[in-house]
Parts: C-alpha cells; sequence; structure tokens
C-alpha cells in the first residue's frame, strides 16, 4: 500500500524527476543560488538538504572508507563527481555546526507566458544570521512583583470607591423613607379629628333623647291632673 508515500512528482516520471533534481543540485551546488519554480524549488530542498548531511557525515567520520562511502552515496544521487567535491572539500565547513535549514526559498512572482510562480533557491552562507525576531524585554522579578502590588493597590481603591458610591444613594433612599414616615403620622391625626366628629355627633342624639323624656312627662303629669280635676268636682257638688 501506498500509505505516506506522496512526494513530489512534477509530472514526470521517476527516472526523469531524479535526474532533473541531480542537474537542480549541481547548478545550485555550483552556483550558490538557481531560479526556478517554486514547485521544483520545493522539491529541491529535502534532495539538497540531504546531499549535504551526507557530506558532514564524511566530516566527521575518522575513516577514510567511510568518507568515501558518503562520497559515492552522493554522487549517486547528483550525478556530477565535479560538484560533489566542491560540497564536500569547499563549502561542507559552512554547515557543520547547523542542524538543518541549509536553503532558504524567495517567491519571484508568475512568470510571464505560462503563469508557473517562480522562486528563487539558494544555499544559506554559514555566517548568515537569518531572520531572527527581536526578544521582549522580560522585567526583573522585583520590578513584577511592584507592578503587580501596585495594580492590585489600584483595583482595591476603585473598588472602595464604588462601594463608596453605591452607599451614598442608599443613605439618600433612606432619608426619603423617613419623610414618608412623617406624612403618615400627620395623615394620622386628621383620622383622629374625624373620630372626634363621630363623639360630637353622638353627643347630639344625647340631648335628642332628653327632649323626648321630657315628652314623657307630660302624658305622666296628664292623669295627676285629672284626678286633681275630679277632687275639685266633688267638692263642688257637696
Amino acid at each position: 500500500m501506498r500509505h505516506s508515500k506522496r512526494r513530489h512528482k512534477l509530472g514526470v516520471s521517476g527516472p526523469h524527476r531524479s535526474a532533473m533534481l541531480g542537474n537542480l543540485a549541481v547548478g545550485l551546488i555550483t552556483h550558490g543560488r538557481i531560479e526556478t519554480t517554486l514547485a521544483k524549488a520545493r522539491a529541491l530542498r529535502p534532495f539538497i538538504e540531504k546531499v549535504i548531511t551526507l557530506a558532514k557525515k564524511a566530516e566527521k567520520a575518522n575513516d577514510a572508507a567511510r568518507k568515501l562511502h558518503f562520497r559515492r552515496l552522493a554522487i549517486a544521487r547528483v550525478r556530477d563527481k565535479k560538484a560533489v567535491a566542491q560540497l564536500f572539500d569547499q563549502r561542507v565547513s559552512e554547515f557543520t555546526d547547523r542542524p538543518g535549514g541549509y536553503t532558504r526559498i524567495y517567491k519571484l512572482g508568475q512568470r510571464i507566458g505560462d503563469a508557473a510562480e517562480m522562486a528563487l533557491i539558494e544555499l544559506i552562507d554559514g555566517d548568515d544570521e537569518g531572520y531572527k525576531k527581536p526578544k521582549k524585554k522580560v522585567a526583573d522579578k522585583g520590578a513584577q512583583k511592584s507592578v503587580a502590588e501596585k495594580e492590585a493597590g489600584e483595583l482595591e481603591e476603585e473598588v472602595a470607591k464604588s462601594e463608596e458610591d453605591a452607599a451614598e444613594p442608599e443613605e439618600d433612599a433612606a432619608e426619603p423613607e423617613e419623610d414618608a414616615a412623617e406624612p403618615e403620622e400627620e395623615a394620622a391625626e386628621p383620622e383622629e379629628e374625624a373620630s372626634n366628629p363621630e363623639e360630637e355627633a353622638a353627643e347630639p342624639e344625647e340631648e335628642a333623647a332628653e327632649p323626648e323624656e321630657e315628652a314623657s312627662n307630660p302624658e305622666e303629669e296628664k292623669p295627676a291632673q285629672a284626678d286633681t280635676d275630679s277632687e275639685s268636682e266633688g267638692e263642688d257638688k257637696k
């Protein structure tokens, strides 16, 4: 099964592709940089980096047979003895102290005619510093602590101010409640005054009850007068 076997095919057969990459590698070793399509440059990068790794192994090897072995492996891939000799004898020292990243690719835009994406691939010199991102300045731990304490103090002050501001409206709201309680007391006084008129209304009823009693007394006096009249008539008859 061909799982994970996908490579840069470049639209050609296997032998054609190996010959093409060998020719591109010869031009790159000889001239230091070449211009080609972006797809070919991306395919050439892993190819030439493996050849450079063989040159580094040959330099570190103590046995002459091992050095020759690595050189023959490189010749089998690049197919040019002069280019391999230049890499193994002259340029290998530029890559000794680096674990990788021997090439760099620049995009050049589209080619006139077929609009193919063009690129420039080059070997990176040993003195090249590359594209290093500026390091952020890290403050001392003491300074960081002081900054953190200042920020915490500012936050505490803000929280205290907000609590005080929230407490003031509550006090203002309590004062209207007291003011509202005073009208309730004033409203209770008229109710008491209103109850007094009921008592006053009860007094005329009592006064009206007294004439009724007086009106009942004359009826009692009438029989008494009738008795006195009958006695006076009896005396006259005598």
